[in-house]
């Protein structure tokens, strides 16, 4: 960004893993280092991003504790626990962040995330105080009822929306404060306070570790770029 700014950085990792057999997604190793330790590495390599927070539930507190020692990072990082939604849970990070003026908020669960995509995204949300990476859909997408194709969609509209999503701190605490109903991320609620988000380029790297098979495929991924 043009004019320096602070920037924190929420890193969400306080959901259940519910589709991981019984696995901790982020605690779950990718070639031998767990899944939330990549993904805090990154940002604490970033030199966009001068505050992490970094969301658990209250059962790895301690694990968090101990991993941010381990890690020993120059820049501030800041443990706390999460709420029942993701949306709680990304307010409760809000409130520990400290005079940052934008805030990217981050699925712990996307460890193959680079710094490259964050400044990028950082530098896109200069353009309406908000911007979200995401990647063009390739598949066709049918509109379905009752198991019947009732439309098929232009893909050339629709995007994945991934993380990192950044928003002016300003912004992103109107819309937690005025929408209660549920939302998957934090874009929808900046929608619905009608301001405006731009994509930013995301990557097809950039993917969520959702099901065992996925800590397979992001160790493949890490090898193809020579990791």
């Amino acid at each position: 960004m043009s004019t320096r700014q602070k920037a924190g950085a929420i890193i969400v990792a306080a959901g259940e893993s519910k589709r991981m057999g019984g696995i901790d997604k982020m605690w779950a190793l990718i070639d031998g280092k767990p899944v939330l330790a990549r993904t805090i590495e990154v940002f604490a390599n970033c030199n966009a991003i001068d505050h992490i927070v970094i969301v658990l539930n209250k059962m790895n507190l301690k694990k968090g504790r101990l991993l941010k020692k381990e890690l020993a990072a120059a820049k501030k990082i800041t443990l706390c626990t999460g709420g029942k939604r993701r949306q709680d849970s990304v307010a409760a990070g809000l409130a520990k962040l400290s005079e940052c003026q934008w805030v990217v908020i981050h699925d712990g669960a996307r460890p193959l995330v680079t710094t490259d995509l964050i400044e990028r995204c950082l530098e896109a949300a200069r353009e309406t105080g908000t911007a979200i990476a995401a990647v063009p859909i390739t598949d066709t997408v049918k509109i379905v009822r009752n198991n019947k194709v009732k439309q098929t969609v232009p893909r050339h509209v629709l995007w994945a929306a991934q993380t990192p999503q950044v928003f002016r701190y300003d912004i992103i605490t109107e819309a937690h404060s005025k929408v209660s109903s549920d939302a998957t991320d934090d874009a929808s609620l900046v929608e619905q306070i009608k301001y405006k988000v731009v994509i930013s380029p995301g990557a097809t790297d950039n993917i969520k570790i959702t099901t065992p098979d996925d800590l397979i495929l992001a160790e493949s991924i890490l090898k193809k770029n020579g990791q």
